[in-house]
């Protein structure tokens, strides 16, 4: 047996070996990255669930470069060039979900839940069976403030468009991002520009979990100190039917509006209703906790597998990050505003705090709300109040995310 021939092979075919050679900077850097990421999710728990799981996600497909390098792409945990192909219907290869199974990797095969729509869905129907609607069936006004924090969407859909650097297609995806709704947002790029996915899940994810950061300073400067101490009459009893039938007509009307929400927007209220009927609440426990952790793992790592490097260190990718940030903060003015005009309107019953948790990003922004107005005035109870506009954002974004995929989805 040849010992120093077989300890040569296994350095020259190591990933390790692929270091010494010229390119491969763009996948050091996303490792480094990837480390940071994983940094801000265990430490800082920057949305950590999700986080954790898209920065593991990177860290291997950025590794796997190294290996394709020294063993040729049959080791690699995703190929990118598969999914080129299969986004070209004139490629006579790699252009079917068979063709993926058979030749693809690991992260490959996970990725096919993401391509076809399926885990965003999952996770809007965990988020359905954990979520009361009632403060918004209690208070249907609380839809107009869910639409107003919308605002954000477009304007960042507007601006992507002004910047050159974007089709359509793309600058409606990165407009989503204003929705702060992560599933929603994957969904929609999934459709429109799969390319763009790391980038605008990253900024996504990441605006979502600095809300209580970013939101704060905006509505402090944009409401008085006498609006922030408004309290608010606890909203009427919902009744068990109304929680019964609700997810069922919203989903008729909806789904009739814009045939294309039917995925989100289905799943969503199915979740809601078993979680409201009263007869399948193993259904509802099971889709709350096992099915959203196990679509959790695999979003995440999918997700994450989509950050490679060379596609990755972009111009976009900066643009994108800047147009994220811009679209979270005016998607936070609109429901503010709104919320103002709502309070002028009923004579200063209502908080105009709670315009803030028009973004989908439940329940984080409700408890924003809560905590900026008790700062101001500590029996100020907002929670409930907010859920509503929150709920209302859930389904905003859903339906802004159809309307896009209608305009530009061909």
């Amino acid at each position: 047996m040849d010992v120093l021939g077989t300890l040569k092979g296994l350095v020259t075919d190591s990933g390790f070996a692929a270091l010494m050679k010229a390119g491969g900077w763009q996948n050091l850097i996303m490792i480094v990255i990837a480390c940071v990421l994983l940094y801000l999710g265990i430490k800082k728990k920057f949305e950590p669930l999700l986080l954790v799981g898209i920065a593991f996600g990177c860290l291997l497909v950025n590794v796997s470069f190294f290996i394709t390098s020294a063993n040729g792409n049959a080791d690699a945990l995703f190929h990118q060039d598969m999914w080129d192909e299969f986004l070209n219907p004139d490629s006579p290869v790699y252009h079917s979900y068979g063709e993926i199974l058979k030749h693809g990797g690991l992260l490959d095969i996970l990725y096919i839940g993401v391509k076809a729509g399926i885990y965003p869905c999952l996770i809007f129907m965990g988020v359905g069976a954990m979520t009361d609607f009632g403060p918004l069936i209690a208070r249907p006004s609380s839809l107009i403030l869910g639409a107003a924090a919308q605002l954000g969407v477009f304007l960042a859909f507007f601006g992507a468009s002004a910047s050159g650097q974007f089709t359509g297609a793309e600058a409606a995806s990165i407009g989503i991002i204003g929705g702060a709704d992560g599933p929603t947002a994957i969904f929609l790029t999934t459709k429109l520009a799969p390319q763009l996915l790391g980038a605008i899940a990253i900024a996504a994810y990441s605006y979502m979990a600095l809300i209580p950061l970013i939101q704060p300073p905006i509505m402090k400067l944009l409401t008085t100190k006498k609006e922030r101490e408004i309290v608010m009459k606890q909203a009427r009893e919902v009744s068990k039917t109304e929680k019964i039938i609700f997810p069922i007509l919203v989903t008729i009307f909806v789904v009739l509006l814009l045939p294309s929400t039917a995925p989100l927007i289905g799943c969503l209220m199915l979740g809601n209703l078993w979680r409201e009927c009263g007869v399948t609440e193993r259904l509802s426990d099971t889709v709350q906790n096992a099915l959203m952790n196990i679509v959790t793992i695999f979003l995440g790592i999918s997700v994450g597998a989509t950050t490679i490097g060379f596609r990755f260190l972009e111009l976009k990718t900066l643009l994108i990050i800047a147009l994220g940030l811009l679209a979270f903060c005016f998607s936070t003015i609109g429901g503010l505003l709104v919320g103002k005009v709502m309070c002028w309107l009923s004579k200063g019953k209502i908080n105009p705090l709670i315009g803030s948790a028009g973004v989908s990003a439940v329940p984080m922004a409700a408890r924003v709300s809560q905590d900026v107005g008790r700062k101001f005035n500590k029996n100020n109870y907002l929670l409930m109040h907010a859920m509503g506009p929150n709920v209302a954002g859930v389904i905003g974004s859903a339906i802004a995310a159809g309307f896009l995929l209608k305009v530009f989805g061909g």
